[in-house]
């Protein structure tokens, strides 16, 4: 008989204390390399609330037989910031896909950021420039800290600018990056310091374009981690045209207005999208062609990378817990 597994909860704290990204990025490259994960489709829900707003129900499965299944349930709700609370909020079940056992519930808010994050960064090591050296961040969310910080892992940053609506909140996240190898600032304005950065990476829940194709320059890598509604977008018209398109999947291109929006107005088709991480992963694009390109990722969102990212964090987990306990 199957031997009964031992079952976790593993919480927020213990993933923002012991992320290594590289590693948690060999995790996802691995996944979408062998195409052995089985993804079906997300189911996307509005919830409508008494003020007439609306949160968004995502549930999305994801397993490899013989092998791990999970699922994750989250909501996204713009409005938790009148309540000091992540828009995001939910829970990853992490079992056994032989016998069914379940082997973790992980907190998914941070697991959501911190796979997001290395998503990002993956794409990043096959996209932007080997010498990128300055990241603009725009957006101040929780998922802002965590990109920096992978895209860090991938590229040697040397400068950092931070830009939000709330310019305190900002200056909030400087603050707690205040030590790390790189100079960081905060900027009132995206304009003013969009030249300097080779990396642009926005992390919003903007319905307006925030990123304008006539700022961009010849070399810029543009990560867009925002906009999973089809009726949101961080990026215009003009700088989906001049860049390179790239994707984690195609699966969920409908649900980001970001492509959505430009496919529907005939601007690009779904054949623009250059290649997704399959692709990169499995060696079948190289990404970045030439040093004056300007290339661009957008991360719809995939339940392969919250498998993968459990998968990391249940053994991480697990062989922290095994060497406390021998040390006790």
């Amino acid at each position: 008989m199957p031997k009964e597994s031992t079952y976790h909860f593993i919480p927020k704290q213990f993933i923002e204390n012991n992320t290594d990204f590289p590693s948690l990025m060999t995790h996802l490259e691995q996944a979408f390399s062998n195409r052995m994960i089985i993804v079906p489709k997300r189911h996307h829900h509005e919830l409508l609330n008494k003020s007439h707003s609306s949160s968004t129900l995502l549930i999305m499965p994801a397993w490899e037989n013989g092998h791990d299944a999970g699922i994750k349930i989250v909501t996204v709700n713009p409005d938790n910031t009148k309540h000091t609370l992540s828009s995001i909020q939910g829970s990853y079940l992490y079992t056994d896909a032989l016998t069914g056992q379940k082997k973790a519930d992980i907190e998914a808010t941070s697991l959501t950021a911190y796979r997001t994050a290395a998503t990002s960064a993956l794409a990043s090591k096959y996209l932007s420039l080997k010498t990128a050296d300055s990241l603009l961040m725009i957006g101040t969310g929780m998922l802002a800290i965590p990109l920096i910080l992978a895209h860090h892992s991938v590229r040697n940053l040397k400068k950092v600018f931070v830009w939000g609506r709330n310019i305190q909140k900002a200056n909030d996240i400087v603050d707690r990056l205040k030590n790390q190898t790189f100079e960081i600032s905060s900027t009132h304005s995206i304009e003013k310091v969009f030249d300097q950065a080779d990396i642009i990476s926005a992390a919003t829940l903007s319905k307006t374009p925030l990123i304008k194709g006539e700022y961009l320059r010849p070399g810029q890598h543009v990560d867009l981690v925002g906009s999973f509604k089809p009726d949101y977008r961080e990026s215009d018209d003009q700088c989906i045209i001049r860049s390179t398109l790239f994707v984690d999947t195609v699966q969920n291109i409908n649900q980001s207005g970001d492509l959505a929006i430009p496919i529907k107005k005939g601007v690009i088709s779904i054949g623009n999208v250059e290649a997704d991480l399959f692709d990169l992963c499995g060696g079948n694009n190289l990404g970045r062609k030439s040093e004056n390109q300007i290339t661009l990722f957008k991360s719809v969102g995939y339940a392969l990378e919250d498998l993968a990212a459990a998968r990391y964090y249940y053994h991480l987990f697990t062989n922290v817990h095994q060497q406390e306990t021998l040390s006790s």
